[in-house]
């Protein structure tokens, strides 16, 4: 079993953590100016949908606001299992400007190139020398491939596109952040 114990930060006496239930604080030091907030309690992994955790991940910003703008919120937080392989803000800086602006811009050709970076199932990692493909939701097809590089460093790549972060998990299946935008071929 282990116990909580009380922590001194030097300053303070040790006090016990356990609550007492015969004492109650009474309601003016409940409400009074140093009260303390209560922790934000830290959302465990994969409660969110796909978009959401995109969202919160803060390196998919870009990726966000595009999955808004194509109006693809439902199907990203539809019922899944998916898999995501989400390009990064970094990705979508690499663009030239120009082509980005146009992409971001149009509305079908954002959803084509979003939704061709979304497989409706679970995709697991391809063994070595042996690629593995999967179907987008658009219909195109994705060819994922790993190199040995060593001991517990594998090179994935899904197309040309590295993958630069794997099993992100969320409630409605999984998010693999790659460095550059795949474009439907």
């Amino acid at each position: 079993m282990n116990a909580k114990r009380a922590r001194s930060n030097g300053d303070t006496p040790l006090k016990s953590t356990a609550p007492n239930p015969k004492s109650t604080p009474p309601a003016s030091a409940q409400d009074g100016p140093y009260r303390a907030e209560p922790r934000r309690a830290r959302a465990r992994r994969g409660e969110n949908s796909i978009l959401e955790t995109a969202a919160e991940r803060g390196t998919f910003r870009t990726l966000a606001s595009a999955i808004r703008s194509a109006g693809l919120v439902d199907l990203m937080s539809g019922k899944g299992p998916f898999t995501l392989f989400a390009p990064t803000d970094d990705a979508f800086a690499r663009m030239s400007p120009s082509d980005r602006d146009t992409l971001l811009g149009d509305k079908a050709s954002l959803a084509e190139v979003l939704t061709y970076h979304l497989v409706r199932e679970r995709v697991k990692a391809p063994t070595v020398g042996t690629p593995r493909t999967a179907t987008t939701v658009n219909g195109g097809m994705i060819t994922i491939t790993v190199k040995n590089r060593g001991f517990r460093r594998r090179g994935f790549k899904v197309n040309d596109a590295r993958i630069v972060k794997t099993e992100i998990l969320a409630s409605n299946g999984v998010i693999h952040a790659i460095d550059s935008v795949l474009t439907p071929r």
